[in-house]
């Protein structure tokens, strides 16, 4: 039996001569500035603000638009917890959206009505979160954002790459989009780096002053802080590690070509399970970049995960919609039914591994296995 992670890092040369450079205290070379450099010219976009992980720029993100108390965050019921999470602790409030069940992307007719009956001044913006490395309409999302005059951030962590009308993700109409150099939520991720890039010159220095608790003193060749500084805002501790910042930069260098392999394992899970008694592929746009492939299983979801898992093959979630989990239900008293097609969807999906790693081999072995389990299912 083989056994096959759910999501697994791959590293080569490049990972480990970049790191070296780092660790022989190489300071000809920025690492942070130059991974900064390399992310905005491959996105197309002015300005790239490195941090520590994605969750630490969506917080950033909400800290450079001077987020309140009491203002509120529009966003998909199907985005993973953080996202949520950070507008929660600006003591701000996250309203719900249900989901477009065919791309499990947040449904822009609900979200359009949403903002159509919206009588508080206090609905600053959205959070828009695109699942497994796949887009909603964004011509029609942009142009709705302009309509109601909210800032738009684009929670791109799963999506590094991906094009819309052969323009990158990033470089387009939103005021942020935040992207990860991890597409998975694993527990060994070799690295969590998040970045922040934006066209807005204000919202990229407030972001950049606030990431290291907004000091303002400069810093020597070796990173030390000048004995004397001085503090200008409430900031936080957001900034990356040369050492994230040099592993980012060899990983962002692969990404077309992680891209292409993902594509191509993708291929071979349309072809070998499509028609599948029980399994469901959803539809796909050419564009789509599978961070994450996902299928449906028609009934006892949780029973095929465990059959799988029996024989080798990890899975996972995106996502368990936010309206389920116990702080969220509890805090805003949210019927499990309210949000209807994501309830639908979430008692079906289950996503199957999905990184470059993965050989042909490992491809058809789980398709075997889904193939086998189905046939049997009741």
């Amino acid at each position: 039996m083989k056994e096959i992670p759910f999501y697994q890092t791959s590293l080569g040369d490049e990972e480990l001569g970049q790191l070296k450079d780092v660790l022989e205290m190489n300071r000809d070379e920025n690492k942070v500035i130059e991974f900064e450099e390399n992310i905005a010219n491959f996105v197309g976009a002015k300005h790239a603000i490195a941090t520590c992980n994605a969750t630490g720029a969506i917080h950033l993100a909400l800290s450079a638009i001077k987020l309140k108390r009491g203002d509120k965050i529009l966003m998909s019921v199907n985005s993973f917890v953080n996202v949520p999470e950070v507008v929660r602790h600006f003591d701000a409030e996250p309203i719900f959206i249900d989901i477009n069940p065919e791309d499990m992307n947040i449904d822009l007719n609900k979200f359009e009505k949403a903002l159509e009956e919206n009588k508080s001044k206090k609905l600053r913006g959205a959070i828009i979160t695109f699942v497994a490395g796949q887009t909603p309409d964004l011509d029609r999302l942009y142009d709705i954002a302009e309509k109601y005059g909210i800032i738009l951030i684009e929670d791109a962590t799963s999506a590094l790459g991906v094009t819309y009308n052969d323009e990158t993700v990033g470089s387009l109409r939103a005021d942020m989009t935040i992207f990860s150099t991890n597409p998975s939520n694993g527990k060994y991720s070799v690295s969590r780096a998040g970045v922040i890039v934006t066209n807005n010159e204000e919202i990229a220095e407030r972001a950049k002053l606030l990431r290291t608790h907004a000091i303002t003193t400069t810093y020597d060749d070796f990173g030390n802080l000048d004995y004397i500084y001085d503090v200008v805002d409430i900031g936080h501790k957001y900034d990356m590690s040369e050492l994230d910042a040099a592993f980012s930069l060899a990983q962002l260098k692969k990404t077309n070509k992680f891209i292409k392999r993902r594509k191509e394992i993708a291929k071979i899970y349309k072809e070998r399970l499509s028609g599948i008694r029980h399994v469901t592929i959803p539809p796909h746009k050419d564009e789509h970049i599978f961070t994450q492939f996902i299928i449906k299983i028609s009934r006892n979801r949780d029973a095929f995960a465990r059959a799988l898992k029996e024989r080798g093959v990890s899975t996972g979630l995106n996502y368990i919609p936010l309206h389920l989990l116990t702080y969220y239900k509890n805090k805003y008293s949210i019927k499990i039914t309210t949000f209807s097609s994501a309830l639908t969807s979430y008692q079906q999906i289950l996503s199957i591994p999905m990184y470059p790693g993965m050989t042909d081999e490992d491809v058809n072995y789980i398709c075997d296995q889904i193939i086998e389990i189905a046939s049997e299912w009741v």
